[in-house]
């Protein structure tokens, strides 16, 4: 019997050899509990296709943590990432940026920002500063731009000014067309690759209409876009050169509100979100098809099927995990941090309507274990980041910013 067979059986949940990870902390932090979901499906009817696609067994991390809040003087925080000296920077949906020191002191907003319309879903989202920032002082962010024919997903550029008061030269680099009158799924995140270049999620924008859109490599909703600083495509996507859009890494997305980079193995992972039922966790690979409208684990908010109520079709990638009910997964990160050895290499999502932190335990590129993190603060978790300090650090919609770490 192999020793991940072994494993399996007596209920442990990590091969202790995964990723470089503490053996020790594996072995105390991940005994056999119960699925953390106790709640009914949605879909009963719907079964996984393979074991731990779902409710997969529960996890406690033993170390003493604590989530103390830093501030909850926000407005509707969306995305959050850190400077290099260690402070965070952080948009607010209605169209402004703080910088948050580490001990919760909030500057004025940041001022030199693109309108940016806030209605329903829309707003200042996803953020990231260049990996050279110290040198060059440039900022990236994804907003829901107003536009004559409608809104859509767009992302820019510009140079935080040396007294931190403004973005200078602001330029739309990207987007996502074509637009749409509609206030829902932007996606909205955004992340440098380890090669300096950007992966930006954009959502399906809801409605029936569009929802086919996601299929369609000639469009630009319900993808994930892989382009360099100025917005071109980058060399090797898979479309360049095929029919389909150049910018375009993968198709079939819903609405991707989560993009980590595992920091192991470099893979890109997604999170997005179902409609009831369904939200998914994907390992990203380029050219593939997420499958959605077509393939879904959940059903209309109404209570009828989506489509021909089908979970899997040749051709279409299955999600690594998937929840029903609905957490509404945002913000992600993966955890390499040393604080807490027992979450090395783990994924960090934050849960709007699950109001907590959900930490997976991924083995091998599958979900091997799942705790609720901060339940009971009930707060809807929009983002969460690594600081260079090795915290982890969290905004929530109801403006409060966090920072969880070993007490």
């Amino acid at each position: 019997m192999t020793k991940e067979l072994l494993l399996l059986l007596t209920g442990a949940t990590l091969s202790l050899t995964a990723c470089g990870q503490n053996p020790s902390a594996q072995i105390a932090s991940n005994t056999s509990q119960p699925p953390v979901e106790t709640k009914e499906p949605n879909s009963p009817a719907y079964k996984p296709a393979f074991a731990g696609q779902t409710r997969v067994a529960g996890v406690k991390t033993t170390t003493n943590y604590e989530g103390k809040v830093l501030t909850s003087d926000l407005k509707n925080p969306w995305g959050i990432t850190s400077l290099p000296d260690g402070r965070l920077l952080i948009t607010e949906k209605g169209g402004t940026m703080r910088i948050a020191t580490k001990d919760g002191q909030l500057s004025a907003p940041i001022t030199g920002l693109p309108t940016v319309n806030a209605n329903g879903q829309g707003g200042l989202l996803g953020v990231r500063v260049d990996p050279a920032f110290a040198q060059n002082r440039m900022v990236y962010w994804v907003f829901s731009e107003p536009l004559s024919d409608g809104n859509l997903t767009a992302v820019a550029k510009g140079k935080l000014s040396a007294d931190e008061k403004r973005i200078e030269g602001t330029t739309v680099i990207y987007r996502a067309t074509p637009a749409y009158k509609g206030t829902l799924h932007y996606g909205g995140r955004i992340l440098f690759d380890k090669d300096g270049n950007l992966f930006i999620s954009t959502g399906e924008r809801s409605d029936l209409v569009t929802r086919p859109q996601a299929q369609d490599v000639n469009s630009g909703l319900g993808k994930v876009i892989h382009i360099t600083k100025d917005g071109k495509p980058v060399a090797g996507n898979p479309f360049i050169g095929k029919d389909g859009r150049p910018e375009i890494y993968s198709y079939g997305h819903r609405n991707v509100q989560s993009l980590a980079i595992h920091p192991v193995t470099g893979d890109l992972w997604e999170g997005e979100f179902g409609p009831r039922g369904g939200d998914e966790i994907n390992r990203v690979q380029p050219g593939k098809n997420y499958g959605w409208p077509t393939i879904t684990y959940g059903i209309e908010y109404s209570g009828k099927q989506v489509g021909d109520a089908i979970q899997q079709k040749e051709g279409m990638e299955q999600p690594v995990y998937y929840w029903d009910p609905s957490i509404s997964p945002s913000g992600m990160t993966f955890y390499s941090g040393n604080n807490i050895p027992e979450w090395k290499n783990n994924l960090f999502v934050g849960a709007l309507s699950g109001m907590h932190i959900a930490r997976l335990v991924i083995d091998n590129n599958k979900v091997v274990g799942e705790e609720r993190l901060l339940s009971g603060e009930n707060q809807r978790f929009r983002d969460i980041t690594q600081g260079n300090d090795g915290a982890l650090y969290a905004v929530t919609d109801q403006g409060r910013l966090y920072r969880i770490d070993k007490k």
